[in-house]
């Protein structure tokens, strides 16, 4: 097993704990990782703060330079952080799985890199001129969950360092390994202090959003957690980026033809077994072709092959902890016990890892808690509706808006419906597509503040006028 190492202010620091990092496809003991504490949070953040005001004082060309060598550091790298993340996290190598993944790190950074925030003239006359600049917001703690591990880190460090910002990152300690061997190839490139990386279990990451040395925390994870983090946050009025749960909806409008939207429609609700933020996780088809859609569905992933992701063949990986797959468990059960039927899979065999088969669930009601809740896992409910408007009611009706979808024949008609969707982003005929360049983020308890562009850009930044009387 490699050795793995927490980086703090350019260099490897030595810890005195460890903790085990498990494969999810067998169980097996992957690597010891080292245990951060709170006193190593606290040298991570003094690390920061001392970098920072060297870092924002280098020209915006040169810190777009620097992000340009990450991004090709990333690239040359790719296999080794791509296995990597297959077997901390389960994700497979083929289809879109960790080589997507790396290969989503290399994109954004370039994207990112490109990025600028021009300066805005208010008022230039002879009474005076008046200008809004952006300034970096300073020390950003950066707190990452298991399902993305590589490209969320690289969502949240790389626009940050790209302002001007220092960051300090906590992984989770279920796929921490792919994030430390990223931060230790920045520090190849980047100043020591620039990005500083510190494991631990979440009371690291109470820690970090109370720090009073921090002045920013981006989290995406749960929406409990970010509730917690945002609190944790106001005692010293941190700004917060919080992209949390999801639960998005997809609508099939009625007289679909479904066969030429099987495999975008699969992708959707299945990417990663599940366990993306912003898949598919109810799907609700008209009553005239409900049963049609169902079985073609049913029929289509169970084509799909499971297994090891580092088997060529697998297409979807296991669940990425024990954790995840006792809740799914526990989802199937509860719909059973309501009177669903389940149609695909919904038994696991007796294997070593985390898998779970791909499930699909008919006669699913808004009342079940695979419907209600965020299953996270490689099941969709499908629910019958008798009119449009009655599906929007229903997709609408829950306290979370992270994306959602419409799918028909005529994409200007079911655009329009995609409009009436409350959520930060609404797909037509796909789910779940991102671009570096089109804001993300959520509504209602989804999260705040949005990631990507211009706009991702801004939330590392605090607002300054320069206002000049002549």
């Amino acid at each position: 097993m490699s050795a793995y190492v927490l980086t703090i202010d350019g260099k490897a620091q030595k810890v005195a704990d460890t903790f085990d990092v498990l494969n999810p496809a067998d169980g097996s003991v992957l690597a010891s990782c080292p245990q951060g504490t709170l006193a190593l949070a606290d040298a991570a953040v003094a690390s920061a703060r001392r970098a920072l005001p060297r870092w924002s004082a280098v020209p915006d060309a040169e810190r777009a330079a620097k992000l340009m060598e990450v991004a090709a550091l990333i690239e040359r790298h790719h296999a080794e952080l791509s296995e990597l993340v297959t077997r901390e996290q389960g994700k497979t190598q083929s289809g879109p799985g960790a080589n997507y993944e790396i290969g989503g790190c290399v994109a954004w950074t370039r994207v990112t890199a490109g990025l600028t925030i021009p300066e805005e003239t208010i008022q230039n006359d002879e009474k005076g001129s008046i200008v809004v600049q952006r300034k970096p917001v300073g020390v950003v703690a950066s707190i990452t969950p298991w399902n993305w591990p590589v490209l969320i880190a690289i969502w949240h460090i790389v626009p940050a360092v790209r302002v001007g910002c220092t960051v300090v990152i906590k992984p989770s300690p279920f796929t921490p390994l792919s994030t430390l061997r990223l931060v230790q190839l920045m520090n190849e490139v980047l100043p020591p202090g620039v990005v500083n990386v510190v494991t631990g279990a979440a009371e690291v990451g109470t820690h970090l959003a109370s720090h009073p040395g921090v002045d920013k925390v981006v989290f995406t994870g749960s929406i409990a957690t970010g509730k917690k983090i945002m609190a944790s946050a106001s005692q010293t009025v941190k700004r917060v980026t919080l992209e949390l749960g999801g639960n998005d909806a997809g609508i099939v409008l009625p007289g679909t033809d479904i066969g030429p939207l099987l495999e975008k429609l699969f992708w959707g609700c299945y990417i990663n077994a599940g366990q993306t933020c912003a898949s598919l996780k109810r799907l609700y088809v008209h009553e005239s072709q409900y049963d049609e859609v169902v079985k073609r569905f049913a029929e289509f992933a169970a084509a799909v092959p499971v297994g090891n992701g580092l088997d060529p063949k697998s297409l979807i990986g296991p669940l990425s902890n024990r954790m995840q797959l006792d809740k799914v468990i526990d989802y199937v059960a509860d719909a059973r016990a309501r009177g669903a039927k389940v149609v695909l899979g919904g038994e696991r065999k007796e294997e070593p890892g985390y898998f779970y088969p791909l499930t699909v669930i008919a006669e699913a009601t808004d009342e079940m808690r695979v419907v209600r809740e965020e299953q996270f896992g490689p099941v969709i409910p499908i629910i019958r509706y008798r009119s449009v408007d009655e599906a929007l009611q229903r997709a609408n009706s829950l306290e979370v808006g992270l994306g959602g979808s419409v799918w028909g024949n005529d994409p200007k008609e079911a655009a329009q419906y995609a409009r009436r969707l409350e959520c930060g982003t609404a797909w037509v005929n796909q789910h779940g597509s991102l671009h570096p360049l089109a804001p993300f983020g959520g509504v209602k308890n989804s999260g705040v503040g949005v990631q990507f562009n211009v706009d991702g850009l801004k939330e590392y930044t605090t607002i300054q006028v320069v206002n000049v009387a002549h």
